[in-house]
């Protein structure tokens, strides 16, 4: 298991995983009138999924792709879910793989959430083709 990232280096080292798996730089904007903490809150969750979950050696980028789609899409989180998609595509998982998820999360999920998820998945695809 690699080495639990902190401070600058390790933050920098966060964004360019994510970099890495998005195929461009993270981006999280929030809200506007955000209070000076939402940096911290931004920055804390960059280092534990870019820098702690991610790099982890027990899966693949394209195994963890595929089940961060997943659990998106599950939760019905849409921002998350288009994130988890641009990643899953950069990291090898093909749009009918994607599509062939959506099939099984109906069964396990529920219709309607897969057929949501999957609009969003749509979405993505027109903008990466």
């Amino acid at each position: 298991m690699p080495a639990r990232t902190t401070g600058q280096d390790g933050y920098q080292q966060a964004l360019d995983a994510a970099e890495r798996l998005l195929g461009q730089p993270l981006s999280l904007p929030l809200a506007e009138g955000e209070p000076p903490v939402g940096e911290d809150f931004r920055r804390l969750a960059t280092l534990h999924t870019f820098g702690d979950s991610w790099p982890r050696r027990g899966l693949d980028d394209r195994s963890r792709a595929l089940i961060s789609v997943t659990i998106a899409a599950t939760l019905g989180t849409h921002e998350p879910l288009r994130g988890q998609l641009r990643i899953a595509l950069h990291s090898g998982v093909t749009k009918e793989e994607i599509v062939e998820l959506f099939i099984h999360l109906a069964a396990y999920a529920g219709a309607a959430r897969a057929f949501d998820s999957y609009q969003v998945a749509l979405a993505v695809f027109a903008e990466t083709s």
